[in-house]
């Protein structure tokens, strides 16, 4: 009688380690972030619906973009593992510029990405980009976010202005939270005229802050490379652009919600 119960208390043991067991599974399985991060694979983008965040790129279609005064986006972006990723064509012609745009133009905002950039790799976050047939490039009219290998690009050695997170030419970063070279970093970049200010937080860390209009930021432009440009940063409202500054560079979950 005891072998018997013994062994029946056994049986309920194994049974219900093995009932914990399968449903731990299960909730793996169906919890889609859990899959990505078992499977190395970025995470689901942001929701759409989510408040008020709009996705600009969802990790499928280029549906929101545009290159910079052309129709469609062409074929040196593409569209791998989730995100779009930019290749410097060889048979390029002269003159021959693949920055991407959006189709919409945004005043007050907070724009959240992920960017990975190649080794020695240059490329930029444009914001107040105004298309004008006369400016055959984006950052003519739209101020920049750097984005840059600090360690192996010549440009890192200008100085803070010219490094990753930066106000181009304008306001370095406070310091540098880069991930190394082939890894996402996470860059969050507000601009607001109503108050007068912007700022960029990158890997969770604001390391850049300034103002966006009036007479200080007619101030760092006049002591920039930009000085008397008749267009640079003249448009509160414009299109958010992406870069191409010869180099492979990486976006993926791209999202913006307005301020207005």
């Amino acid at each position: 009688m005891k072998n018997l119960l013994y062994t029946a208390l056994i049986a309920v043991l194994v049974i219900g380690c093995k009932d914990k067991t399968d449903k731990k599974n299960m909730d793996v399985d169906s919890d889609p972030m859990a899959n990505s991060e078992k499977k190395g694979t970025p995470p689901p983008p942001p929701s759409a619906t989510g408040g008020e965040w709009q996705v600009l790129f969802d990790g499928t279609n280029f549906d929101a973009w545009k290159r910079y005064l052309e129709d469609g986006v062409g074929d040196a972006w593409k569209i791998e593992d989730g995100a779009m990723v930019y290749y410097p064509p060889k048979d390029r012609k002269k003159g021959e510029k693949y920055n991407l745009v959006t189709k919409k133009d945004y005043t007050n905002f907070v724009l959240s990405m992920e960017w990975k950039i190649s080794e020695g790799g240059n490329s930029g976050i444009f914001w107040g980009v105004k298309e004008v047939a006369s400016l055959p490039e984006a950052y003519h009219s739209g101020p920049e976010i750097q984005i840059l290998d600090n360690d192996k690009h010549a440009d890192a050695k200008n100085g803070p202005v010219r490094q990753a997170g930066a106000l181009y030419d304008m306001v370095g970063p406070s310091e540098d939270v880069t991930k190394p070279v082939g890894e996402w970093n996470t860059c969050v970049l507000t601009v607001n005229h109503k108050t007068n200010k912007g700022f960029v937080v990158l890997n969770g860390k604001e390391i850049t802050s300034f103002p966006v209009n009036g007479a200080e930021w007619d101030a760092m432009v006049a002591k920039s490379k930009f000085k008397g440009s008749e267009h640079f940063g003249k448009y509160p409202t414009g299109r958010i652009g992406l870069q191409d500054h010869g180099d492979i560079v990486s976006f993926r979950n791209i999202k913006i919600k307005s301020l207005d």
